[in-house]
């Protein structure tokens, strides 16, 4: 999602605003930075997490997941001058913008160790509280590259009007879910939602809105087995 002023946007907002029509609910979105989205679940302040979120074993410990889209990770540059890049191991001795509390930050953290094994210098993660500071920091220099989920780096590339590019591939594909706390029986009447905005072709034609059909998914669940 992004903030439009004081209106919140993206392929989530459209896919909640679906999701909550079939359910007979009206939703308020409330734009949270996305480190404190999960805890605000487990603390009873929000009653779904609707983020982009990558599923994984960790955060299925915290919340409850509805699988709704899959996509991988990746990178973004300056369009002139950026570096060429290829999976994490492509990291080392560059700085990485991160957005605080995503996986890209994870990984990018745990890639220090992985080149110093390797007998490389490090990268230098800066981690920053909305995506709208690392995007940024890499159009100012002070980043030399970008680190998001591989359909976030693409819109940001394309509503950078030629600022950015991308550079490499997506990898480490994952599933996406929406979050709900432990105690919520949401998850379960979302599922038959989702899959209602499916057969109805619904959600495909939100995906395909944003661009980012090549993610769609088929059969969601609640809490797929992750890694």
């Amino acid at each position: 999602m992004a903030a439009d002023g004081h209106t919140i946007i993206g392929m989530d907002v459209d896919l909640g605003k679906a999701l909550a029509a079939v359910m007979g609910l009206k939703p308020r979105f409330v734009n949270a930075t996305f480190d404190t989205i999960i805890p605000g679940l487990v603390d009873g302040r929000f009653d779904v997490g609707l983020s982009s979120f990558t599923i994984t074993a960790a955060r299925e410990k915290q919340v409850n997941f509805v699988s709704y889209y899959q996509a991988g990770e990746g990178f973004y540059v300056k369009a002139h001058g950026g570096p060429a890049l290829s999976g994490l191991a492509s990291l080392c001795g560059k700085s990485v913008a991160v957005e605080t509390g995503t996986t890209e930050q994870t990984d990018a953290r745990h890639q220090v160790a992985a080149c110093k094994k390797t007998g490389k210098k490090p990268d230098t993660v800066l981690s920053f509280n909305t995506q709208d500071e690392a995007n940024s920091a890499v159009a100012s220099g002070r980043a030399q590259l970008g680190f998001a989920d591989s359909q976030v780096a693409a819109y940001i590339v394309l509503q950078s009007h030629g600022l950015f590019k991308l550079s490499g591939h997506p990898f480490e594909v994952a599933p996406y879910g929406i979050a709900f706390p432990k105690s919520s029986s949401l998850d379960k009447a979302t599922l038959v939602a989702l899959k209602d905005l499916m057969a109805k072709g619904i959600y495909a034609k939100i995906l395909a809105k944003w661009g980012i059909a090549n993610g769609a998914i088929h059969n969601p669940v609640i809490n797929p087995k992750v890694g």
